[in-house]
């Protein structure tokens, strides 16, 4: 198996500032995108999201409806994209949604005892009680595995040749009430527009910008 030159994916990526509205993500990269997603690490394999697709131009409208105003700049990426993914997280992280994924663990043979499913179990809720009794931030907790998969999604888009934009400028109150979230249980967290750039896509051009090494590392 060829060996993944992951270095060079992560200098060479970069965040899409303009798509080529008339290219479209082949079915099977999305797929693909898609088990990137589902199978994203959580802390405790919590995976307290949901993720939204829009491919059609109209469920990218609706995404864009939540672009006006100061965050007008980030309509045209939604809607010339070829795919946008709004990235949930759930606003509680309740005992049925542990019970799920303890049934899940189970049903795809993770225990090979019965005291290993209780353990795991008994760790699960610890923590999950740390966060709701302790350290009262659940929903920060829950947001930042959200981000543990923007990451991923984003890295696999790369490894794909796609481009991809990450996008935080968006009314998140607007968002969820056009597509019904708190009903859901859901609150959006970040997007992700995907697709193809286009000639007017001026980061592309520029030189990747970070801070050196000698700053950013300390061996230990």
């Amino acid at each position: 198996m060829e060996r993944p030159d992951i270095a060079r994916i992560a200098t060479t990526r970069h965040t899409c500032k303009a798509f080529d509205a008339t290219k479209k993500i082949a079915p099977a990269d999305i797929a693909a995108l898609r088990t990137v997603l589902r199978c994203a690490p959580s802390s405790i394999n919590s995976q307290p999201w949901h993720y939204l697709i829009a491919a059609s131009d109209a469920g990218k409208q609706r995404l864009a409806v939540a672009t006006q105003g100061t965050y007008a700049y980030n309509a045209p990426k939604l809607r010339d994209c070829s795919h946008a993914v709004v990235l949930c997280a759930k606003t509680d992280f309740d005992d049925a949604h542990i019970a799920a994924i303890l049934a899940q663990e189970d049903k795809d043979g993770r225990f090979p005892t019965p005291e290993a499913k209780t353990n795991q179990n008994n760790s699960r809720n610890y923590y999950a009680n740390l966060h709701r009794n302790e350290l009262r931030d659940t929903t920060f907790w829950m947001q930042k595995q959200v981000y543990i998969a923007l990451g991923m999604l984003l890295q696999g888009a790369a490894a794909l040749g796609l481009d991809a934009c990450p996008i935080e400028g968006f009314d998140k109150a607007q968002l969820d009430a056009e597509l019904g979230l708190a009903q859901r249980g859901l609150t959006s967290v970040v997007l992700a527009a995907l697709g193809y750039r286009s000639d007017a896509d001026f980061n592309a051009r520029l030189p990747k910008s970070r801070l050196p090494e000698a700053e950013l590392f300390t061996e230990l």
